[in-house]
């Protein structure tokens, strides 16, 4: 389905994918397309929803600058999955086991591992240009307790929230492992650390701000490079931790299903970052703020919620969608009113058939709480074609 509306209110349109997009969002992306350095226009995904700062499912191509908030604290966020040898017969008829054995292998939440479990070589490679950024910006640190302790140790691990590890099956039966972290604490302090500079800079220059969450750094101000410099660190921080943390997965699942081999990546992509694009004849910093990179040809994957289907798609190459596409179903309502609406019984009745937490603590990640996945996909038939479609059988939550 084509683009759906069109919004005029800022300086330049906002094209969005959907007809369900609430007022608050209406109202951020409006703010966005009012910047003076947004180049042609703003796009909005059909999983938008109102965000922190910036709106969750915006793609934002900028002239010579970049909106820290935007980016967001999770840089680097996205996804990555594997396809296995194995066919759905294979697995053994209770799941309880290989969830608990992802789990043993995979700290959640606030937890790392207890010794460094990264290779060497990774550690070493990330550790020469996080020391350049810590001694340029060293209350990085104050932010994140023992830095270079927990950054170490938090490589391969999942975090919390919506993020998660499944084990899926396909249209063939295939067998697939699937995750979806970011770059976890380290890259929460360096989020927020910029965050606050680009306020505090704007404030100088300018004296007041009328919208603070969209302060942003410009080519040649003090903290520009510094701030490109660091949010393209974290996002590699989180390519190679979702990298990690699939290879203890793999080598878990090693110890309690029959020999298998990897038989396909789909992709191991971001979708809360910023990169360098040439759109609409401008080489411009595209800020993709829950959405995924959807170049013609190019794989991307989409996953729906703890009880809903995945999708590994094709890029077709939208020139109106910067050649993006939505990277998920997107939250229908607030983590809050998904407490108050629902409790675990109704998490248990909507997660039916998945191995996976049914307790109170995930009651906010209900299948419910978010849009329909499959109008999702419906939305945005212009932007990908489905290579597959997954379905869990196995949910690990942070």
């Amino acid at each position: 389905m084509p683009i759906q509306q069109t919004i005029t209110k800022g300086r330049v349109p906002v094209k969005i994918w959907t007809a369900d997009v609430d007022q608050g969002s209406i109202e951020q992306l409006s703010n966005i397309a009012e910047l003076p350095f947004i180049h042609d226009h703003v796009a909005a995904m059909p999983d938008v929803h109102l965000g922190i700062g910036a709106t969750v499912g915006a793609v934002i191509p900028t002239l010579g600058a970049i909106i820290p908030a935007a980016v967001g604290v999770d840089i680097g966020c996205g996804m990555n999955a594997l396809r296995l040898s194995l066919k759905a017969d294979q697995l053994p008829d209770s799941l309880r086991r290989v969830r608990s054995s992802i789990e043993s292998a995979i700290p959640v939440g606030f937890n790392m591992h207890k010794q460094d479990m990264a290779k060497r070589s990774t550690i070493i490679t990330l550790q020469k240009d996080l020391h350049s950024i810590l001694d340029k910006h060293p209350k990085i640190a104050n932010l994140h307790k023992k830095p270079y302790q927990t950054w170490i140790r938090q490589l391969g691990t999942l975090g919390g929230g919506n993020h998660f590890i499944e084990i899926c099956l396909d249209e063939n039966d295939d067998v697939w492992v699937m995750l979806h972290s970011g770059s976890r604490g380290i890259g929460n302090a360096i989020g927020r650390y910029f965050i606050a500079q680009a306020k505090r800079d704007m404030e100088n220059q300018l004296g007041s701000l009328p919208h603070k969450d969209l302060a942003y750094f410009t080519e040649g101000a003090a903290h520009f490079e510094d701030y490109v410099q660091a949010v393209h660190w974290a996002q590699e921080y989180a390519m190679w931790n979702r990298r990690e943390m699939m290879r203890l997965i793999i080598d878990a699942l090693k110890d309690i299903l029959p020999s298998f081999d990897i038989t396909k990546e789909a992709i191991n992509c971001h979708h809360n970052y910023v990169a360098i694009e040439n759109h609409y004849d401008k080489q411009v910093f595209i800020t993709r703020k829950g959405a995924i990179r959807a170049g013609e040809g190019e794989l991307g994957i989409i996953p729906g919620s703890m009880g809903a289907r995945s999708f590994i798609v094709r890029g077709k190459g939208n020139k109106s969608s910067f050649c993006s596409c939505a990277h998920g179903a997107g939250r229908a309502m607030s983590r809050t009113q998904a407490k108050k609406r629902f409790n675990h019984r109704d998490l248990e009745a909507q997660t039916k058939g998945v191995e996976c937490r049914k307790d109170k603590g995930v009651v906010d990640e209900i299948p419910a709480a978010y849009k329909d996945i499959d109008t999702v996909m419906e939305n945005q038939s212009d932007l990908v074609d489905v290579v597959h479609t997954l379905k869990q059988v196995v949910c690990v939550k942070g």
